[in-house]
């Protein structure tokens, strides 16, 4: 009986342990892109860089209204000195409270206040155009190391399978040589064969962990976290792109070429900003305010109503001349417009490379496909053809090694063929401005 219930419990435990122990997740490239978006450090920097954008946006806003001050001070004077508040010549000790209000407004400034705000808007549209161009790097850098993750895992496939395949070629091989039927020689090649295909494998599994670490990375995630990426490696059908039309979108949505035209307005911002030097500034000022004195008898609340006074002015500023700084700030503002016309041609020069790099490099990509699949289907008939001839005494161990290694060359070829296309597909799908999908 009691073992009875030992076994029961025994089982319980290990039913409720499965259940509360969560399924490995496995990761899509879009659960990357969308997990990398919210969580990448350069991304959530770049949002960093739209939000402070967004509060000097704000903060230029408010340079149009007015500024509030109050006032409080209580001085000691003794001596000959001057009442601050009668304004008459004494020789005592003073005691004297002053309370007040002051306000200030900018009325006009050479309508540089308002072309402040407008390139403190065109800052913030700027940061947003430049937030969604560090999402683009992500999701580019995400394709290509999830693509090259993908190319790496199918490589320990194929090294597993030639290693299995080795190790059997080495039994064979030993029968062999204890039959007699066989030189020592043809047994330790295919030995040597077998190692090699040992160390193949080792290393294909290191760069697969490689490029897992570097997903961990774009994804932000612990060392500790498992990361196991799914299948999505599906061959591609034949695609025809015409490279002028996916240039054309490019340049219509990209956001670095947004930001790139951004730029330019914000500099002419910055030049209306330093002509507004030239013409003289308007402002309005204004106080309320009151004291108390100790040399006056009155006392402190008939004093405060007593000498409660109000100002209000207005005051005119004409340049004249200020030793050239607002002609220099005019010179450098134009200079640095074209500096940001040559950056926007830098720009639309780099997308028109990638652009005409995934072109030259997908149609490429397309050819080679179709010969790896030609070399690899006559590569794997071959070794096949070899490995029953093997088993028949009919070939040697160097043949059979050397139609291995070909054969495993076709299926790397093969494999790469397969990737790039994948990749270069995707990149002109984005450069049209479509999702990336596998």
């Amino acid at each position: 009986m009691k073992v009875y219930i030992l076994v029961i419990s025994l089982l319980f435990l290990e039913i409720s342990f499965a259940q509360e122990k969560p399924n490995e997740k496995v990761w899509s490239l879009q659960d990357c892109i969308t997990y990398a978006i919210e969580n990448n450090i350069t991304v959530k920097e770049a949002s960093l860089n739209t939000d402070i954008a967004e509060v000097d946006y704000s903060k230029t806003q408010s340079s149009r209204l007015p500024n509030l001050f109050g006032s409080a001070a209580q001085n000691f004077a003794n001596g000959n000195s001057i009442d601050p508040i009668t304004s008459n010549f004494v020789t005592d000790q003073i005691y004297s409270t002053n309370v007040g209000i002051n306000s200030s407004m900018m009325l006009f400034q050479g309508n540089q206040i308002n072309n402040r705000i407008k390139q403190s808007k065109l800052l913030f549209e700027q940061n947003v155009f430049l937030e969604e161009q560090a999402k683009n790097d992500i999701v580019i850098s995400l394709l290509q190391t999830y693509l090259q993750t993908l190319y790496s895992k199918e490589g320990i496939a194929i090294a597993e399978s030639n290693l299995a395949s080795s190790e059997n070629e080495v039994i064979r091989a030993k029968s062999r040589l204890d039959a007699g039927s066989i030189a020592l020689n043809d047994y330790t090649e295919a030995q040597s064969q077998a190692a090699t295909n040992k160390y193949n494998l080792i290393t294909a599994k290191n760069t697969y962990q490689q490029y897992i670490i570097t997903l961990k990375q774009l994804l932000e995630l612990p060392p500790t976290e498992n990361l196991e990426i799914s299948d999505e490696s599906n061959t591609l059908m034949q695609f025809e792109f015409d490279k002028t039309t996916i240039y054309n979108k490019a340049l219509s949505f990209l956001p670095e070429i947004s930001a790139s035209n951004t730029n330019i307005a914000v500099n002419q911002k910055e030049l209306d900003i330093a002509k507004g030097g030239y013409l003289p500034t308007i402002a309005l000022a204004g106080s309320i305010g009151s004291g108390y004195t100790s040399i006056t008898d009155s006392n402190f609340t008939d004093q405060l109503n007593l000498n409660f006074n109000q100002k209000i002015g207005l005051s005119l500023t004409v340049p004249i001349f200020n030793r050239n700084q607002t002609k220099a700030a005019v010179q450098t503002a134009s200079i640095n417009i074209e500096k940001a016309e040559i950056q926007k041609q830098t720009v639309v020069k780099e997308v028109y490379k990638k652009v005409e790099t995934a072109y030259q490099n997908a149609i490429s990509a397309q050819e080679q496909v179709v010969a790896a699949t030609a070399s690899k289907e006559a590569a794997t008939q071959s070794y096949k053809l070899a490995q029953k001839k093997y088993e028949l005494g009919a070939l040697s161990t160097t043949d059979l090694v050397i139609s291995q290694n070909t054969f495993t060359n076709a299926e790397q070829n093969f494999l790469q063929a397969k990737y790039l296309k994948i990749l270069y597909y995707q990149l002109l799908q984005f450069y049209q401005g479509n999702d990336i999908k596998l």
